[in-house]
């Protein structure tokens, strides 16, 4: 019962850090800070990634080995952001690493969904056939799209130091 409760919260942090996600990917993409929402984002990628090591441990599996990836990135994207204010070559620093980290929570509910959702998982039960790899390569394609479309339009002003 403890691990249900655990895995709806995870799932529901999870899912905020995607849309949150995608409200800071588009405001990069229209040249705005939206600092708050990059907040909330950067928070709830950083607690979905450490959630997600308080399952039951098993052995190695590709989540912790996702999860291990993703902190750095974390790491470097929150200090871009914060302690170096996207100034100069951590603006893109910034812009890649929120993509990367997006990304990896895409990635994971692409899984995910062809795990749980009946019909896609009759589509690829393994998840080797042609519909699940060709939905990340579609994902991946479009994150690293829009990640290049970030990179030439969000030229922030510079923060205000008061």
């Amino acid at each position: 019962m403890i691990l249900q409760i655990y895995t709806i919260i995870h799932t529901l942090i999870s899912l905020i850090a995607i849309f949150t996600g995608v409200v800071v990917l588009f405001g990069l993409l229209a040249g705005n800070r939206v600092d708050g929402w990059t907040k909330w984002f950067l928070i709830t990628a950083v607690l979905t990634t450490v959630t997600g090591f308080f399952f039951p441990f098993h052995g190695f599996t590709p989540a912790i080995g996702l999860g291990i990836i993703s902190l750095p990135f974390l790491a470097l994207t929150i200090f871009a952001r914060y302690r170096k204010n996207l100034a100069g070559g951590w603006r893109w620093i910034y812009i890649v690493g929120a993509v990367i980290c997006l990304y990896f929570n895409l990635f994971v509910l692409v899984v995910q969904s062809f795990e749980k959702i009946p019909a896609l998982h009759a589509l690829a039960p393994t998840q080797t056939e042609s519909p699940f790899k060709l939905t990340q390569l579609v994902v991946l394609t479009i994150s690293a799209l829009l990640c290049i479309v970030a990179l030439i339009r969000f030229r922030p002003e510079p923060a205000r130091v008061t």
